[in-house]
């Protein structure tokens, strides 16, 4: 287990799922591309750092649910940070270079949390995916471009 600080704290556990929150700096709203970009880079290095079990990027901020993998060379857990870190530099970055400026996209800090058991993975499974269907953004998640679930039809229990 670890634990890391900036203003929230960040406690990640190994071999555990993580539920991360993370919204747009002053909750800017993203252009469809600019969430093409964003889901692009969220699922660009499972299974290498994580696995993904869900994602969805919502105009103003992102949701998923994923399990640190282990850092075979360095002999470690991939740390919570660092994932987080990378999916928010790669987007931010290529964002910045479409818009041809620069500046922050995301808010410093992400909100994280382990979950501790499959019902609530589950639970968090169905949030993160229902919610543009929530917002209004789709009548189902499956034909939400932005979400992203391994099983396109429902979410079945994670064990």
């Amino acid at each position: 287990m670890t634990f890391h600080r900036r203003n929230l704290p960040h406690l990640q556990r190994d071999a555990k799922r993580h539920f991360v929150t993370f919204a747009t700096k002053d909750r800017h709203i993203l252009a469809d591309w600019a969430r093409d970009v964003v889901l692009e880079c969220i699922r660009h290095d499972d299974p290498m750092r994580y696995d993904l079990d869900a994602a969805v990027v919502m105009p103003d901020h992102a949701h998923i649910i994923l399990t640190p993998a282990i850092d075979e060379r360095r002999q470690r857990v991939m740390p919570l940070f660092e994932i987080m870190k990378a999916i928010k530099g790669a987007s931010a970055r290529k964002i910045n270079q479409r818009l041809n400026c620069r500046g922050a996209i995301w808010q410093e800090e992400s909100f994280d949390h382990v979950l501790r058991s499959a019902e609530d993975t589950y639970a968090k499974v169905v949030y993160v995916l229902e919610n543009p269907v929530r917002l209004g953004l789709a009548r189902s998640w499956p034909e939400y471009r932005w979400a992203w679930y391994p099983n396109p039809y429902k979410p079945t229990p994670i064990t």
